[in-house]
């Protein structure tokens, strides 16, 4: 029996991804992968796969598979309803499917993205060495749709890890270290701005940023109406355009940009960022050391 997946419906957006496709910048491209990449590592272990395999992100669930054959399946992120013909199931834990059987996902009651992994991981043709979609340089598969058909690839073996897992809790108000640079000096007093300030979650956000509402960032007098050539960022960099209201890059991030970046959000904190809803609360902390992604 053939080993696929249909894809009956999608909720408000799902996406194809894995970890990405990193080292490719020097031509324009994107990293992209799972902006939760916990979460889809954990997904793809309980499932018997390699972290690395293709899983779904879904934004807010409304997502529901109809397995072809046999397989076991596994749904992570934020605490979200599931479904199995309509039986609930929960999340968090190896599931298995018999040929025909529907796994629906609810809405979480807090934070935003969900992964579903299956044995096997999905089996679309990779671009540029991963099958993650990127949307802004539309390099990948295109979002899902209702009526897609996903192909699986040969399980590995039995789930890994834990049987089950305690799903997290995103919060309502999220703090995070920046590490400063390498534009700080056109700020005025940086650390102490970034400590006094609370913004918002926009609902203009997406994968290729968190774009903050607040009170905008001052400059400094001398860099007043300055304005940057286009230089190269980092998944993280904290970019603070001509509003003085930071935008923070996620894993679909142009790679330069002509906007100062006051500091870099260091790349473990960013799982958190990714299940922020619209709304929620962002204080950064500012430190003073050399960039690292660890």
């Amino acid at each position: 029996m053939t080993r696929v997946l249909t894809v009956l419906a999608t909720g408000p957006l799902a996406l194809i991804q894995d970890l990405g496709r990193p080292g490719h910048a020097h031509l324009g491209v994107p990293p992209s992968g799972a902006l939760d990449v916990p979460s889809l590592r954990l997904a793809n272990r309980l499932a018997g796969n390699r972290e690395d395999a293709a899983g779904i992100e879904a934004v807010l669930g409304g997502l529901r598979l109809r397995a072809a054959a046999s397989c076991t399946v596994a749904v992570t992120g934020p605490s979200v309803p599931v479904t199995v013909d309509g039986r609930d199931v929960g999340s968090h834990t190896p599931l298995h499917l018999r040929a025909g059987e529907v796994v629906a996902l609810g809405s979480p009651s807090a934070g935003l993205r969900c992964y579903l992994a299956v044995s096997g991981g999905l089996a679309v043709p990779p671009q540029l060495g991963s099958r993650s979609t990127d949307v802004l340089s539309g390099i990948g598969p295109a979002p899902l749709r209702a009526g897609d058909v996903l192909p699986l690839g040969s399980p590995l073996g039995p789930p890994v890890g834990e049987d089950t897992v305690p799903p997290p809790s995103p919060a309502d108000q999220v703090t995070v270290p920046v590490l400063l640079g390498p534009r700080e000096d056109w700020f005025t007093d940086p650390a102490a701005q970034l400590a006094a300030a609370v913004w918002s979650v926009s609902p203009e956000s997406n994968r290729i940023g968190l774009r903050l509402l607040g009170a905008p960032l001052a400059r400094a007098a001398e860099f007043a109406g300055r304005e940057l050539t286009s230089e190269g960022v980092v998944t993280g960099a904290v970019q603070v355009p001509a509003s003085g209201r930071p935008v923070i890059f996620l894993a679909d991030h142009p790679t330069t940009g002509g906007y100062p970046v006051i500091g870099v959000v260091p790349v473990r904190y960013l799982s958190e960022l990714a299940q922020a809803r619209p709304g929620t609360k962002v204080r950064l902390r500012a430190k003073v050391q050399a960039y690292s992604d660890s």
